[in-house]
């Protein structure tokens, strides 16, 4: 297939792969992306390429049914655990584990029963 390197934030030229795409996900400031939204456009990093994106999964923070938002978590929570090798063989790029920390820690504090209850471990 053919393909253009881009110039990225660094002024560095790269060409999209595997690698360029795994380093914007790593650079971005997804703490201080609200609710994690970040599109990955633009991020720094001398291997960054310049035009990625995620993908976002959508829960309400609080859960009429937290049985079933329990085991909606634990099947996200063993994609990131157990995933990444399928993703890859899939052709794409596995969150960082910085980021799968900040997720989970943000079920924890931010996903809660009707009462208020975190059910998240």
């Amino acid at each position: 297939m053919t393909y253009a390197q881009l110039k990225n934030h660094d002024g560095q030229f790269v060409k999209p792969d595997d690698t360029s795409f795994k380093a914007a996900a790593a650079n971005a400031d997804w703490e201080k992306a609200p609710g994690f939204y970040e599109l990955l456009t633009n991020e720094p990093g001398k291997e960054s390429w310049p035009i990625t994106g995620a993908t976002f999964i959508l829960m309400h923070k609080t859960q009429d049914k937290p049985e079933t938002a329990k085991e909606v978590l634990k099947f996200f929570d063993w994609a990131y655990s157990s995933g990444g090798k399928m993703a890859e063989a899939l052709d794409y790029v596995p969150m960082p584990e910085k980021v799968q920390q900040l997720v989970r820690a943000a079920w924890k504090a931010q996903v809660k029963d009707s009462k208020g209850k975190t059910f998240w471990k």
